[in-house]
């Protein structure tokens, strides 16, 4: 695991990505980034660099390396990631125009949309999807499982310009009939997501949609997903 920390204009805050690469890792190879919101969470609870460990070895996907950012509180996650968030507009043109270019800085990267993903969970989830619509040929690829749905989302859809560019792995459960929020509600989320995958599928992009049988809003279903969610898009 490496450090590395951005001073962004953008978010008037420094910035910290956790980078694993593989263990073969070389300069002489070219990577593909997976950027993870919730990056800690990716690493800790959804157990990613040890997955890209076995993956690697087991040349199940392609040379990929993963980087996580993570939020201060669930305050500043809200206003980050969530559609109307103060802070989702900034946060989306840090990772365009400082992570990206500082990663390729970094990095033996492709330096093309395609080999560039964004992943979450929940709002991360949402974010990784508006971010790639508005931007596809900066990030090709999205895996967001158990996105937030909105009106917000469903809008951005809809007016995408190049969305047939854009890979996408969308996962919901089936359980997830009333998800506890930071604002102390309890949300549907399973329908929305429907018709999230209704929309996307009349798109003609690219585009993988599972339903967890009996699957809940919680880490123990979107860990044993990942597997699915990194061969499918990096393999």
């Amino acid at each position: 695991m490496v450090e590395k920390e951005i001073e962004s204009n953008y978010l008037n805050e420094t910035m910290t990505l956790k980078l694993y690469q593989p263990e073969s890792f070389s300069p002489l190879y070219k990577y593909h980034i997976c950027i993870m919101q919730d990056g800690d969470d990716y690493y800790q609870l959804g157990r990613v660099a040890t997955l890209s460990d076995k993956l690697h070895a087991s040349e199940e996907i392609n040379n990929t390396v993963f980087v996580g950012i993570h939020y201060q509180d669930k305050y500043d996650r809200k206003k980050k990631y969530h559609p109307t968030g103060d802070q989702q507009q900034a946060y989306i043109k840090f990772l365009v125009h400082e992570a990206v270019p500082f990663l390729d800085d970094l990095l033996p990267t492709y330096h093309m949309g395609q080999s560039r993903a964004l992943m979450g969970d929940s709002l991360a989830g949402t974010l990784a999807l508006m971010t790639a619509l508005k931007y596809p040929n900066t990030f090709g690829k999205v895996i967001m499982q158990s996105p937030y749905v909105d009106e917000t989302v469903t809008e951005a859809v809809k007016n995408a310009k190049n969305p047939h560019s854009i890979d996408i792995y969308h996962t919901i459960g089936t359980a997830e009939t009333a998800v506890d929020t930071t604002d102390g509600k309890q949300v549907d989320f399973i329908t929305p997501n429907r018709g999230l995958n209704e929309l996307l599928k009349d798109k003609g992009m690219s585009y993988t949609y599972h339903e967890l049988e009996d699957g809940e809003h919680t880490w123990k279903f979107w860990q044993k997903d990942l597997k699915r969610a990194l061969s499918t898009l990096f393999g």
